[in-house]
């Protein structure tokens, strides 16, 4: 099959005009905040446990041993922290203890990805 030009298809060949115009470009801004919009609210409702698992036992061992049996930090197999509320750990997991080598995580997980710590922490044994 024999491939149109641009003079066939009805299109003038020496416009070189490829703005989108006012129109094209307000719909390409809404496409792309509603895209935004869409992927944070993916993102925000998505767990990985096994990244998750992963964080716990590398970066929270990195201080509460590897084993999580307590290093820098205390111990924290469930056994240990069952006297804890959950909504209490995802606090500390968020913000972190003032004044102590335990930092906030805010910045680098989200809330949901900090009750779900908080969560395995406290039912480790049952994993």
């Amino acid at each position: 099959m024999a491939k149109l030009g641009r003079r066939d298809r009805g299109i003038d060949p020496t416009h070189t005009d490829r703005s989108p115009g006012r129109s094209g470009w307000v719909a390409r801004t809404c496409l792309t905040i509603a895209v935004l919009a869409a992927t944070s609210a993916f993102a925000a409702d998505v767990i990985d446990p096994d990244t998750l698992k992963r964080l716990v036992h590398q970066d929270c061992g990195s201080c509460h041993g590897l084993s999580l049996k307590g290093g820098l930090g205390p111990d924290l197999r469930s056994e240990t922290l069952e006297h804890y509320d959950a909504d209490v750990l995802t606090s500390v997991i968020l913000d972190g203890i003032p004044d102590t080598a335990m930092p906030p995580w805010r910045p680098l997980i989200s809330e949901e990805e900090a009750e779900w710590i908080a969560r395995y922490l406290l039912e480790q044994e049952s994993q």
